[in-house]
């Protein structure tokens, strides 16, 4: 994900923290400190407790305090979405990172069609591991007085606990809100998918989604709540992104390349001159050519290689001074969905479709959307 950056590996999973992470520190101890006493009879009334408040309103300690929650709440996320990995990974499931951000956690995993029988318990997993840990964050705020030297120092292990058990348990409560992509959406989804096509189970559960991300948007700007409108947004483009991905792997499940290609293709030699090049892209409306060598695919020239140079310096170049050399080819029996998973992760325009060295034709983003809409007819 971009904005992201590595902090280690959890049994060879990539962990990684979104710079909107960063945000949530200084965010929970600004709330937590300013609101520190109503904080204190929360925690009191829910948990029946006795909590010394000496330490915890001191000074800075409020602030302090709130960002160690922050840390710990992220702590406990990130065993939420380890517990999602797992389960993935003994479904031969492979999990390309952990990312934490503001919202809370994404296991990144390959994309394919979805399994209802293994979406099922992977999406129940995290929830009920978010559970565990407000269940025991909260049994150590009967646990832990005890031990403790003093009633200020009990006071501030207290709340600490009090709280993360608190908020874990929210956690839980939340994610299993039927708002697709939650967890709680995907539980939904997988168990329509029993019942009826997966592609219209997604519709129905991303609907429901979108139905939530609406309440939620229209409750936090009632409530002047940003976060509340920032989750409403990230459920309703999640849910929308979803649907559509699903709804392309359902309608191009039996489309290769091979059959939807531009074929022949207009190729160039290395030799030509980018001026030449440009000519031709107005006449063909093309803006992209394979560029051939001694027959054989040396590299592509697109606009986007073009307008890298200055005008001035295009005059005196020729086609393999500025052609992008490292391509990503594909047989014709590769399947379209692959081609479109390329093509939208690498924001690329067009791939060249190869067989033992000669480009028998390429496919382009345009291609796959035509195809898309006559499917749906």
């Amino acid at each position: 994900m971009d904005g992201s950056f590595r902090i280690g590996r959890l049994s060879g999973i990539p962990i990684q923290i979104h710079y909107t992470f960063l945000l949530v520190i200084p965010l929970f101890a600004w709330i937590l400190g300013s609101q520190i006493t109503a904080t204190i009879d929360l925690l009191k009334g829910v948990y029946a407790v006795p909590l010394d408040p000496t330490l915890i309103t001191s000074g800075f300690i409020p602030y302090i305090l709130g960002a160690i929650v922050a840390i710990g709440l992220f702590g406990g996320v990130l065993i939420h979405e380890i517990a999602h990995s797992v389960v993935a990974l003994r479904n031969g499931i492979r999990i390309k990172n952990i990312t934490l951000m503001i919202f809370g956690g994404i296991s990144s995993m390959e994309e394919g069609t979805p399994d209802p029988k293994v979406e099922l318990p992977m999406a129940l997993v995290g929830p009920f591991t978010s559970l565990g840990v407000g269940v025991i964050c909260s049994a150590m705020v009967y646990i832990l007085p005890d031990i403790a030297p003093d009633p200020a120092t009990a006071g501030v292990v207290v709340f600490l606990f009090a709280y993360l058990g608190l908020l874990n348990t929210i956690l839980f409560a939340f994610n299993l809100l039927p708002a697709f992509p939650m967890d709680g959406g995907r539980v939904l989804r997988a168990f329509l998918a029993k019942r009826m096509p997966l592609h219209r189970a997604t519709r129905i559960a991303a609907d429901i989604g979108r139905g939530f991300a609406i309440l939620f948007g229209i409750v936090g700007l009632i409530f002047l709540s940003p976060f509340l409108i920032l989750i409403a947004l990230f459920i309703y483009i999640g849910a929308t992104m979803e649907t559509n991905a699903v709804k392309y792997n359902f309608l191009l499940q039996d489309v290769t390349v091979g059959d939807i290609m531009s074929s022949p293709v207009t190729t160039v030699p290395s030799n030509l001159p980018v001026s030449q090049v440009i000519t031709m892209m107005y006449t063909s409306k093309h803006l992209g050519f394979p560029v051939i060598e001694r027959d054989t695919l040396v590299g592509m020239i697109t606009l986007a290689d073009v307008n890298r140079r200055s005008s001035i310096d295009r005059e005196a170049m020729q086609v393999r001074d500025i052609m992008t050399r490292d391509l990503i080819t594909l047989p014709p029996t590769a399947p379209v969905i692959d081609a479109l998973k390329i093509i939208s992760a690498r924001n690329i325009g067009r791939i060249p479709i190869v067989s033992e060295g000669k480009v028998l034709g390429i496919i382009t983003r345009t291609d796959i959307i035509k195809i898309t809409e006559l499917k749906q007819i």
